[in-house]
């Protein structure tokens, strides 16, 4: 990606729609960086970011208005999960969960397999900027 914006600090939908689970270990009362008061156990083996174990999950860690402007309380901290998940067209390929977690805030995908990368356009005004015959697909 370009110089742009990173689409993800406007966003925060994969942090409000996944259960965020990880190996105990990455805690920090067990030797991790995950701050462990913001976790919740689920099993002997795995713990969960609190907030996201729930129907309607939200990491408490998220701060801000999703689609508007979002961080992470413990960027710096934050579990392998939430590391390894790309935004789509990260690296040109599609992350249809990206993609599903956006479409339930009403939130455009980011990137399709018929675009070569994330325009500047789309990124600095928005869904409004892509082609016509590529906001037909309706993703």
């Amino acid at each position: 990606m370009s110089d742009n914006l990173n689409p993800c600090i406007t966003c925060g939908a994969c942090c409000a729609y996944f259960r965020v689970s990880f190996y105990w270990a990455e805690a920090d009362d067990s030797g991790g960086c995950v701050p462990a008061d913001l976790t919740e156990p689920l099993t002997p083996f795995l713990r969960a970011m609190a907030g996201t174990n729930s129907k309607n999950p939200r990491c408490t860690s998220l701060q801000g208005q999703i689609g508007e402007c979002v961080s992470c309380g413990i960027y710096n901290n934050r579990p392998t999960p939430c590391r390894e998940f790309k935004m789509s067209g990260e690296d040109g390929e599609q992350n249809e969960a990206c993609d599903r977690a956006r479409a339930k805030y009403g939130l455009p995908p980011l990137f399709h397999s018929s675009l070569p990368t994330i325009t500047e356009s789309y990124v600095s005004r928005g869904a409004s900027a892509l082609p016509d015959d590529v906001q037909s697909l309706g993703l």
